[in-house]
């Protein structure tokens, strides 16, 4: 440790031999270090701050369409400080003051790409930071950039909806024309083919449609037929008169039981009730017994006439029905057999005509279906471009104002000139050793005998008279006031600093 502490003492010493070299240098480097310092240009930090409101136009519209927005605004962020934005922002500035050539405004660009910054805070929360030579130019900047900002995005929004409508409108002009050519050929076809023949559709469809008619007709002509064979085979069994009921003729008791089996059965029949239903089964087993035994009866005396029998008379009401149902259902399915026979007489004179009004039909719908939702396209932005117009689909809402900075935030003046005296007295300093190193000479006993390998016997103090002590004394204060003026020099610099900030405040 003692060791160490006699090299310190030594070198100490040695720096102290050498300490006009020390002075020096130090105020060569501080010189030099705050001339550069000084000439470093003042940054000013202007700061904004923008919140982008999404609002849906109209009822309509979705999540989809607030996501097309909110990916419009992000892209706008990003682009925000491309070349085409910041030579707007060069030339809607004084910065145009400062360029006369494409060169100068490309070199002014690319430094304005350097100090603008635009970052994303929250959902639709942006900050715009733009660093300049003077705190008016950087609000200037910032509040430029806002603009821009804004503009296209509105711009872009109202371009947009004009190149879309002329776009559509250029498409529906296209399909009109093609829906009308297709319209044409189709009432061509319905002259040539199908105006003769019944029904709506293709040849196909049509044919399809009548034997599907003949169908449901041959089984409601079934049932018609089944029905008036029904009633025939009742009217067979019922008389068409009964006996009277004046003049002493008296039915007997197996004719009104007959009249009423016959009266149930009737019944029956109103209801629906078929031949396979057991109540009918069973009336018509009695009905037999009971014809069976007013056949053998006879009728009581008396001069009285017959009447009409009303079941005989509602039975033939219904054959009647029935009847003309038949009729009916036979004439139909005559003329479903004659339209079928007549369509594939006309596909089998032209078997192409089939597959070509198939085609036809076909791109007609086709151009009709596109044709009708490029209208609802058109209609649908159209009413959004209007709606646009009129609110504000997206709003803008400064929240924090482009700041003025009156103080620079760049350069750090103080540290730097702290730190170019710091560097300069490390430098005298070391100036110093490195020369004491060089020019031979020994501080003590020690470092001699280490150095030329010989025991040293002794040493002689120095002796020092008045005059050199006089002399010394004056060198001493005049290096104290070369260090003292490198220290005010400091000292003044860092209040000349200080005092341009309060004005500049």
């Amino acid at each position: 440790m003692g060791g160490l502490w006699t090299e310190i003492r030594a070198a100490i010493h040695a720096v102290w031999l050498k300490r006009w070299i020390v002075a020096a240098v130090a105020w060569g480097i501080c010189l030099a270090g705050w001339l550069v310092v000084s000439q470093i240009p003042n940054q000013y930090e202007s700061r904004a701050r923008v919140f982008v409101q999404l609002r849906q136009m109209l009822p309509s519209e979705g999540i989809v369409t607030q996501q097309e927005q909110q990916k419009d605004i992000d892209r706008f962020r990003q682009t925000l400080a491309s070349a085409v934005n910041l030579e707007k922002v060069v030339r809607g500035t004084e910065l145009a003051n400062t360029v006369a050539t494409d060169r100068d405004v490309a070199d002014r660009v690319a430094g304005l790409q350097k100090k603008i910054k635009v970052t994303a805070q929250q959902d639709n929360l942006f900050e715009i930071t733009a660093t300049a030579d003077s705190g008016k130019l950087s609000r200037t900047i910032v509040q430029k950039l806002i603009d821009i900002f804004v503009e296209d995005n509105l711009a872009s929004g109202r371009d947009e909806a004009s190149q879309s409508l002329t776009f559509l409108d250029q498409q529906l002009a296209e399909r009109q024309k093609a829906l009308q050519i297709a319209e044409q050929k189709k009432a061509d076809f319905q002259a040539k083919y199908l105006g003769s023949l019944p029904g709506t559709g293709t040849l196909s469809e049509r044919l399809a449609t009548a034997r599907s008619q003949l169908a449901q007709v041959n089984g409601d002509l079934a049932a018609a037929q089944s029905s008036l064979a029904a009633v025939n085979g009742q009217m067979a069994g019922t008389t068409a008169t009964v006996a009277g009921m004046g003049g002493g003729a008296v039915a007997g008791p197996a004719r009104a039981r007959l009249a009423a089996i016959q009266g149930q059965l009737a019944e029956a029949r109103s209801r629906g009730w078929t031949d396979a239903h057991p109540d009918v089964i069973a009336l018509k087993s009695q009905l037999a017994q009971a014809q069976v035994a007013a056949r053998g009866e006879r009728v009581g005396g008396g001069d009285g006439g017959a009447s009409a029998n009303p079941l005989y008379l509602s039975l033939r009401a219904m054959q009647a029905d029935k009847s003309a149902q038949v009729a009916a259902l036979t004439n139909r399915k005559g003329q479903i057999e004659a339209d079928i026979a007549a369509f594939e007489q006309k596909m089998a004179a032209d078997p192409a005509a089939a597959a070509e009004q198939s085609d036809i039909d076909r791109n007609y719908q086709v151009l009709k279906l596109q044709y009708d939702k490029l209208l609802a396209d058109r209609e649908q932005v159209k009413l959004r471009s209007q709606a646009a117009s009129q609110t504000d689909a997206v709003k803008f809402s400064v929240i924090d104002p482009p700041t003025a900075p009156r103080a620079p935030t760049a350069p750090n003046r103080p540290l730097l000139l702290t730190g170019v005296l710091l560097v300069a007295l490390g430098g005298g300093v070391a100036a110093a050793f490195g020369l004491s190193k060089l020019s031979g000479n020994f501080s003590t006993t020690a470092q001699l005998e280490r150095a030329s390998g010989m025991p040293v016997i002794g040493s002689i103090g120095e002796v020092i008279s008045d005059a050199q002590t006089a002399l010394r004394k004056r060198k001493l204060q005049m290096f104290a006031a070369a260090m003292g003026g490198l220290a005010f020099a400091w000292v003044a610099l860092l209040g000349l600093e200080m005092f341009q900030r309060g004005v500049a405040a």
